[in-house]
C-alpha cells in the first residue's frame, strides 16, 4: 500500500515530523511519502492561510496522486479535503477527521490542544462542520511566540501538557486530540502521563487512509461527492485541468 501525504504549509520541518511519525504509524509494508508545498505560509491559522493552503495541497494532489491508495491532508483543519475527496479518484482523509473519528471511539468530551490562540475560531468552524460541534468540550492553545514552528514540541511540552491536564480538570475531557502537524508524535510522549486517552493526527490520518484504501468502497458518481461536472476553465496549472477532465469521465461514466 502507498499512500500519499501532503503538508499544505511550507515547513520542511513540519514535513519531516510528519514523515517519522507516519512511518512509525504505518502497518509493515506501507510506503510513505510526504510532499511539502510549493508556495504559502511557514504554518496555517487563519481562514485565508487555510484557503491557500488548500489550493497548493489540490495542485501537489493532482500532480502526484497517481499509483497512490490514498491522500491524506496532512494539517489539522484539512485544508480542502472535502474539495479533494470530489476529484480525486482514492481515498481522502485529513489529521482532523482522522483524529476526531479516533477521539470518537475513546470517549464523549474531546477536548483539543493547539499551538496558537488565533487558530481557535477556525478550527471550531471545521470541527462542527464535521459535525463534532456538541462534543467539543474545549480548545485550549498555546499563548506565546513561536520561535520555531518545527520545534514547538522540544519548546513547549511542559505547557502543552500543562493545557491538556486543564482540558481533563476544568473542561471535563474525556480524549485529548493534539491539533496540527508541528505537534506529530507528540501523542506518543504524553502516553500514560495524562488520565485519559491522546490522540496524534499524523497517526490517526495515516491508519485510516489505509483502513480505506483496504476496504475498497467504491467511488462516489453520485450525490455531493460526486466529480465535478464537466465545463470551460481557464488558466488553471496542467494537472489541475487533468484531474478535472478525468473527474468529468468518470461521472459520464455512471450507470
Amino acid at each position: 500500500m502507498k499512500l500519499l501525504l501532503i503538508n499544505p504549509n511550507i515547513s520542511d520541518s513540519v514535513s519531516d515530523l510528519i514523515r517519522a511519525e507516519a512511518q512509525r504509524s504505518a502497518a509493515p509494508g506501507t510506503e510513505i511519502e510526504v510532499l511539502t508545498a510549493p508556495f504559502g505560509v511557514a504554518y496555517i491559522e487563519t481562514r485565508f492561510e487555510s484557503l491557500i493552503g488548500a489550493y497548493a495541497t489540490a495542485q501537489l494532489a493532482a500532480e502526484h496522486h497517481a499509483g497512490y491508495d490514498a491522500v491524506v491532508v496532512a494539517a489539522f483543519g484539512d485544508p480542502g479535503l472535502t474539495g479533494l475527496r470530489e476529484a480525486l479518484p482514492v481515498p481522502v482523509t485529513g489529521l482532523t477527521e482522522a483524529a476526531l473519528a479516533s477521539a470518537h471511539l475513546l470517549g464523549n468530551r474531546i477536548s483539543v490542544i493547539a499551538i496558537s490562540q488565533r487558530i481557535q475560531a477556525w478550527y471550531r468552524e471545521v470541527i462542527t462542520s464535521y459535525g463534532f460541534g456538541p462534543r467539543l468540550a474545549s480548545i485550549r492553545a498555546l499563548d506565546r511566540p513561536l520561535a520555531s514552528i518545527g520545534g514547538v514540541q522540544e519548546e513547549h511540552a511542559q505547557a502543552l501538557q500543562a493545557l491538556a491536564e486543564r482540558a481533563v480538570d476544568e473542561d471535563g475531557a474525556e480524549v485529548i486530540v493534539l491539533a496540527g502537524a508541528p505537534l506529530a508524535g507528540l501523542a506518543r510522549q504524553l502516553k500514560g502521563r495524562l488520565p485519559v486517552p491522546v490522540v496524534d493526527g499524523v497517526s490517526s490520518a495515516v491508519r485510516h487512509a489505509e483502513t480505506l484504501a483496504a476496504l475498497q468502497p467504491g467511488q462516489a458518481r453520485r450525490g455531493s461527492f460526486a466529480p465535478p461536472p464537466e465545463k470551460p476553465n481557464r488558466g488553471l496549472p496542467p494537472a489541475l485541468a487533468a484531474l478535472l477532465a478525468a473527474g468529468a469521465q468518470r461521472r459520464a461514466a455512471q450507470p
